[in-house]
């Protein structure tokens, strides 16, 4: 059996970072790990290729050379997603999916032979055996959620390692908390179902065979779901792992805002390797807290909750929302004065959406505020419900906080409020590799010489040169997503 893997192409969004990455001559940011530990799951003796539209075309040749291809995304992919479908019919291949995107919105999708939602876990399996015996169905679905201690190591060698920034792993799946907004909990529960330590440390050990050397995002709903086993398992070996490498590998995670409240957690986390986490603040409204489901970052200064994951070592990454009911003309402005405040230099300010199978669309759905235009991408200024606030109210005070967090004086400022604060751990090296010096000789060229506004960018090396000179080659790469951030807002 010749199977094709195929993972869509990303627009260009926030998170996407493709403007960032070409300084460091990569591609994409992250690989699509979902379909390389689908690729380990599938019998040993098929034969299995990879195209990730991100990093390399997608040719009809590679399509007819397949018996099946296997496609995976999310929502913010769905345009490219419908792409791959309808190239797949015209040529004849068959086409199964599965993945977040077919998971949610699999009744409007049309032109796949096969859907294999949910956790592949336990849907994979029955799929393969009626495969095998002739007669394969056109669904396969579950209400439950697998054990992921027997989840194979995933099939990084498919992938073209060389053209990526990061790479990426995963410890569990679930999150405790159940925010109105987001789709986690009902795909993958409320309770986080973690991979054994020896599990996790052979992919590590896996992908440094491969010769990976830099970052890994772990791309857990929330790492710090269950603190006991990180406590008591995973990080003692992690950080014994890590320091006996001589850290090869630098950690980006995403946790809830209680981690600022957990000092030993924390210092745990930093001496494993751990160099950013992205935090979900939402917003400062407390009413709106509330709406959402968001309790854990109420009844809390959130200003101080930065601060200390800062000081302890953590580089905070913030996501944002505007558009709640109880959202008001002033929460704007106080989303940019609290975003420069506490230098959260990569702020991702979202509208709200409301995905299918959220607390939140079926509420809305409820009071018949539904539209039907969700697009993925909570940056491009798209909504798909009726607001409380008038659209047209709501769409300028998103645009403001955009151009205003974004603009080069401001941005830059931010950054030189971060250093300040951040302290750096203590396995951070200066080392400076020749991808480094190539990416810092773009940067010169571009924001130093070639772009408007270029006196902040050149305050920044001073500042950073002098004052910071252990953390300059972060405060540069914090200046090279600026790049990449000014050219999204752009296209608002």
């Amino acid at each position: 059996m010749k199977i094709l893997m195929v993972y869509p192409e990303t627009p260009d969004t926030f998170w996407g970072f493709k403007n960032a990455v070409k300084f460091i001559s990569k591609k994409a940011s992250e690989p699509p790990l979902g379909l390389i530990t689908v690729a380990a799951m599938l019998p040993p003796v098929w034969e299995i290729k990879l195209i990730d539209m991100n990093v390399s075309p997608l040719k009809d040749n590679d399509i007819k050379w397949a018996d099946y291809v296997f496609l995976s995304g999310m929502i913010v992919q769905y345009k490219s997603f419908k792409e791959v479908i309808k190239r797949c019919n015209v040529i004849g291949t068959k086409i199964i999916a599965g993945g977040p995107l077919a998971t949610t919105e699999y009744k409007g999708i049309l032109g796949v032979d096969h859907f294999i939602l949910n956790e592949a876990e336990i849907t994979l399996p029955q799929f393969l055996t009626d495969l095998e015996n002739g007669n394969p169905k056109f669904i396969y679905t579950t209400n439950e959620y697998p054990s992921i201690n027997l989840t194979p190591i995933p099939r990084y060698e498919l992938l073209e390692m060389k053209k990526y920034a990061t790479m990426d792993i995963q410890y569990s799946r679930g999150c405790p908390y159940d925010c109105e907004f987001c789709s986690i909990t009902w795909l993958n529960g409320r309770k986080p179902r973690v991979k054994s330590t020896k599990q996790f440390l052979s992919e590590l050990d896996y992908l440094y065979n491969l010769k990976w050397r830099g970052e890994i995002m772990i791309v857990d709903d929330n790492f710090i779901g269950n603190k006991r086993i990180l406590k008591n398992e995973l990080l003692p070996s992690l950080i014994k792992w890590n320091r006996e490498k001589k850290y090869p590998f630098k950690f980006i995670t995403e946790a809830s805002i209680n981690l600022a409240d957990d000092k030993e957690l924390s210092d745990m986390m930093i001496e494993a390797g751990f160099s950013t986490v992205f935090v979900g603040i939402e917003t400062t409204n407390e009413d709106s807290l509330i709406e959402c489901g968001k309790k854990q970052n109420t009844r809390r200064s959130l200003n101080e909750s930065i601060d200390k994951l800062h000081d302890s070592g953590f580089i905070v990454s913030g996501g944002f929302i505007l558009g709640f009911d109880n959202d008001t003309q002033n929460s704007f402005e106080q989303m940019i004065n609290f975003i420069q405040k506490t230098g959260i230099v990569t702020a991702m300010v979202g509208l709200l959406n409301a995905p299918s199978g959220t607390k939140l669309f079926n509420r809305l759905k409820s009071e018949k505020r539904i539209l039907e235009n969700f697009t993925g991408n909570n940056m491009d200024g798209s909504i798909n419900f009726i607001p409380i606030m008038p659209y047209q109210q709501l769409i300028n005070g998103y645009v403001k906080v955009i151009k205003t967090i974004y603009a080069q004086e401001q941005y830059y400022n931010r950054i030189k409020v971060f250093l300040k604060n951040y302290k750096l751990p203590n396995w951070h090296s200066n080392k400076i590799s020749k991808t480094d010096l190539k990416a810092f000789l773009k940067l010169i060229w571009k924001l130093g010489l070639n772009e408007n506004g270029k006196i902040y960018f050149w305050k920044l090396v001073v500042v950073s040169l002098f004052k910071y000179p252990q953390k300059f080659s972060l405060a540069m790469t914090l200046a090279v997503y600026g790049f990449h951030f000014r050219k999204i807002a752009a296209l608002l």
